[in-house]
């Protein structure tokens, strides 16, 4: 045993490592993302990126099937996507240990919608376990296996973006190795759940549950923490830590299994204190699920979206907040934006040449919505925007204006590809943009598909997004260089005009990938004629100079991609300790 830090993503990654997990697989998002970056760090490990988290689970229920032990890695909203599977594999339960860590994202922070996967546990009727810290993330993550094979059945483990990205001290172990208990052999009763098969699994899952709310009910997972009798507050996860700063007198119970809940402890609880108030983030799923179980609850002001706090909770039990120290001056926002030299940001600003209705996709590109690019009319999940563009075909109502549907490389690889056949098949027409830069960006730079680097295996079969395309039965193909403005127009022009269903792949390899050496720009004020056309671009590494009213371009910030040249009409971009004349010719 060692002690060391650990955020609660690493923890989890550690946690399945002990246990013996053989196969990590997933879909990157914030976040949970680090789980199976740092799993494929570990020895004796097999970790993959899958295309989506549904391809992910049922991956890790062909490992399970297997007699190995598997983790499955995702966001809240990847549980949805992952949903089909995880219902049915309630029924056929798990050969070898099948575990999913569901990070959720209260406030947030890094997602479209704000979900509670505590109600995925409960409608697909799966154990969850809710750690608050590094140390029972690993330490959750690791019983949760056996706990799996014990019960047969897949195990949730819960984690919130606090968790998942804070440190803390965790005593960690080594890893066991786990052999499986016999060979394989078929058994359709159990695996094929056509519905004569699945009738009878049904009724068993009943039997399992029930061993579950009695193990709910004995297990050191769910604790009572007896103090002042006046006032008892049932918590999970997180919210825990935060309610034992805000009330370190009230009584808790702190609840580590979240799903099924431990009915008679509850009970108990109620009975030795005054009130019983319930806590919890984002939805109100303990408090429903309290009053089911007989138990009356006080009511408490808390905000129904978002995280809590310490102050949030004591603020909703009438006490004074803690005092904070306010700076002396208000820091200047700091809203998203693309980087300098993203390759996204010609596409964008083309876009709003040629006056496109925009059906955009989760990633990077969202953020061609801001201002002053403002080029993105949706974004609601992943792989949307193609079959949006096509709903929107059919609606019209633009009065003329084009629709383009935006879309990244690794989000048409999750689930971009169906909208596109479905766009083939009805016979459908519109332009679909695939953003491909080179890389899955937004959470981290990670292989997909598209880019064909894999996680643990480096450069792989790489997929031709163009021959894609084509044998998907798109009329019009081609691809672009994402980071040639006029190229970029001059493709959406052509294509918004065409009758056919047309696929522009605008290709450039995202500005993080590798740290360019190409010399900065500037601006030569003479000749910048003040019209401010390059600050629409939305690079933070331009600006308008206050004493002059001519564009700046900070020498830090630039990466010397170009894009502020190509629209400049002036020739008052040049290179950096450069001076040019009005052709843009060096002097």
């Amino acid at each position: 045993m060692s002690r060391t830090f650990l955020s609660g993503n690493e923890a989890v990654a550690r946690g399945a490592w002990e246990a013996g997990v053989a196969v990590g697989v997933g879909y990157p998002g914030t976040p949970s993302t680090e789980a199976l970056e740092h799993l494929a760090t570990l020895p004796e490990v097999r970790a993959e990126w899958a295309v989506n988290e549904k391809v992910a689970l049922e991956v890790g229920a062909g490992v399970s099937l297997a007699g190995a032990r598997s983790l499955v890695t995702m966001k809240h909203v990847g549980l949805n996507v992952a949903a089909d599977p995880l219902f049915t594999l309630a029924y056929t339960g798990v050969r070898g240990g099948l575990v999913v860590l569901v990070a959720d994202d209260p406030g947030m922070h890094s997602s479209q919608n704000e979900q509670d996967s505590h109600n995925y546990a409960a409608f697909a009727r799966v154990v969850m376990l809710d750690p608050s810290d590094s140390q029972e993330a690993l330490d959750y993550t690791r019983d949760a296996f056996s706990m799996s094979e014990a019960f047969d059945i897949p195990v949730l483990v819960r984690s919130t973006v606090r968790v998942s990205h804070a440190k803390s001290l965790v005593t960690t172990g080594e890893r066991h190795s786990t052999t499986l208990l016999e060979p394989y052999q078929s058994d359709p009763a159990k695996w094929v759940m056509m519905p004569g098969m699945a009738r009878l699994r049904r009724l068993d899952l009943d039997l399992r549950m029930a061993e579950l709310e009695a193990l709910a009910d004995d297990t050191v997972l769910n604790r009572e923490e007896m103090r002042d009798h006046s006032i008892g507050i049932v918590c999970s996860g997180p919210v825990y830590q935060h309610v034992r700063e805000a009330m370190p007198q009230a009584s808790t119970f702190k609840l580590g299994m979240t799903f099924p809940l431990p009915a008679t402890r509850l009970r108990e609880f109620a009975k030795r204190v005054e009130k019983v108030y319930v806590v919890e983030e984002a939805d109100s799923y303990l408090k429903r699920s309290l009053c089911s179980l007989g138990i009356a609850t006080e009511p408490l002001a808390l905000p129904g979206a978002g995280e809590l706090s310490p102050g949030l909770i004591r603020r909703a039990f009438g006490l004074d907040e803690p005092k904070t120290r306010r700076l002396s001056v208000e820091l200047p926002p700091r809203p998203p934006g693309l980087c300098a030299g993203c390759p996204h940001r010609p596409v964008f600003y083309a876009l709003r040449k040629v006056k496109a209705v925009v059906t955009g996709d989760i990633g990077c590109y969202t953020l061609g919505a801001s201002k002053p690019l403002g080029a993105m009319d949706t974004c609601v999940d992943m792989g949307a925007s193609v079959g949006m563009a096509h709903g929107a075909e059919l609606g019209g109502g633009f009065e003329g204006r084009p629709v383009v549907a935006v879309i990244g490389d690794s989000t048409f690889a999750h689930s971009g590809i169906t909208g596109l056949v479905n766009t083939v098949y009805n016979g459908g027409s519109g332009t679909v943009a695939i953003l491909d830069n080179r890389t899955t960006a937004m959470t981290g730079r990670q292989g997909n598909p598209i880019n064909g680097i894999a996680l643990q295996d480096g450069s792989v079969h790489e997929v031709d997004l163009p021959g894609l395309a084509k044998a998907l039965g798109a009329g019009r193909v081609r691809t672009v260089d994402a980071q040639n403005v006029e190229a970029c127009v001059e493709a959406l022009v052509e294509e918004v005009a065409t009758d056919e269903l047309s696929v522009i792949i605008f290709r450039a390899p995202c500005a993080l990938l590798e740290k360019s050496s190409a010399r900065p720009f500037a601006v030569d004020a003479s000749l910048c004629a003040k019209c401010r056309v390059c600050t629409k671009l939305g690079c933070p590494a331009i600006s308008v100079d206050e004493d002059t009213a001519s564009a700046s371009i900070d020498a830090e910030a630039c990466v010397g991609c170009g894009q502020c040249v190509q629209v400049c009409r002036y020739g008052a971009i040049v290179p950096s300790g450069l001076s040019c004349d009005a052709t843009g010719a060096d002097v």
